[in-house]
């Protein structure tokens, strides 16, 4: 897998299940201890966790998936075609609201690339973020596709950061210590927190190099940038794989509630509220929920029943990795680690 990315990377894989736990490590960086577990950023995975907040708050009747956001953030949502109270919560979950993810204002992509040295330490505040998407146009209004082929679907992170908001109005307590309390806590994730404006990973971990615009290599590893709450959690493969069994097991919500998080409509390529399901070559279905960062990518998998979840670490050293040759990859080895042993 290594050599098919198309860029330089390091990669720890864990795989966890009844028969016990394999770990393997491929790369220049993962000598000694640090292939064992190191921590990592998992970028958008994080999503996951903060979608499974919402669900509970839903389960315990102060939000309804169905409420507007304008109802919880007034005028945030405004301006330019865009437009509040036609997005409900269940919208943001599922990016099917047409919101335009403020990662793609041309501004912010020079910020994270061409100037990265100089907003390594970025504390943008979501709020300013959220206002940046709403200087765009959406790309779409939530229903379905003028074809018949489903919803109309489009991935952003801007919606992620409206969910936090909404969690955070709702409940009065931020994000990352909704996360803490309500996941991080109960599952004795012990390697797994919400590190805000810190920059620094705890050890061991991987350090992330990747050759930036300028084409001069540059340390990625500590920075502040991914503190939101799209993508603002600190993990282990150890830690993502006892979440995500958690989940799939349904230690973590009621029936009702995972039932509606795990639910594909049509047009939106596996993707329910936070968690994405994928068919398996020898059967069945995994959840799984990708993250891509600052020169690290976040890929995992559990199947159906919770018993076998695989994470894998992936942490660039060169240039950056070809994203479609690395999803695919990723996803072959994830479906060997599934199906390992089972009929086909």
């Amino acid at each position: 897998m290594r050599q098919a990315v198309g860029g330089e990377v390091n990669i720890v894989a864990r795989v966890d299940g009844a028969q016990g736990t394999v770990r393997a490590a491929v790369g220049p960086g993962t000598g000694g201890s640090r292939a064992d577990d190191p921590y990592f950023r998992i970028a958008s995975t994080t999503k996951t966790y903060l979608a499974v907040v919402v669900m509970q708050l839903a389960a315990e009747g102060r939000l309804s998936l169905d409420d507007t956001v304008e109802r919880w953030l007034p005028g945030v949502v405004s301006g330019n075609g865009n437009d509040g109270s036609r997005i409900t919560v269940r919208h943001l979950l599922g990016h099917t609201s047409g919101l335009f993810d403020y990662m793609r204002d041309p501004a912010v992509r020079t910020r994270l690339t061409v100037d990265f040295e100089a907003n390594r330490h970025d504390t943008t505040p979501p709020a300013e973020l959220v206002a940046i998407a709403m200087a765009h146009p959406p790309a779409f209004t939530p229903g379905q596709a003028e074809d018949g082929s489903g919803v109309k679907w489009g991935y952003s992170n801007t919606d992620y950061l409206l969910t936090a908001m909404i969690a955070e109005r709702v409940s009065g307590a931020t994000w990352r210590e909704l996360v803490e309390a309500r996941v991080i806590a109960p599952l004795g994730l012990r390697d797994t927190s919400v590190p805000g404006m810190n920059p620094f990973l705890p050890e061991p971990h991987v350090r992330v190099t990747m050759t930036l615009p300028d084409g001069k290599p540059h340390d990625l590893t500590e920075h502040s940038i991914q503190h939101t709450a799209d993508s603002g959690v600190v993990s282990t493969p150890a830690d993502v794989n006892t979440f995500f069994r958690a989940l799939a097991a349904g230690r973590l919500l009621p029936a009702e509630q995972w039932e509606q998080m795990r639910a594909t409509p049509p047009g939106a390529n596996g993707h329910g509220l936070g968690v994405q399901t994928v068919a398996l070559s020898c059967g069945g279905t995994y959840y799984t929920h990708m993250g891509d960062g600052l020169g690290v990518a976040s890929r995992l998998g559990v199947t159906a029943d919770g018993k076998r979840a695989v994470s894998l670490a992936i942490t660039t050293i060169g240039d950056r990795p070809d994203t479609a040759v690395l999803n695919a990859a990723s996803a072959a080895a994830i479906d060997r680690a599934l199906c390992a042993g089972r009929p086909r």
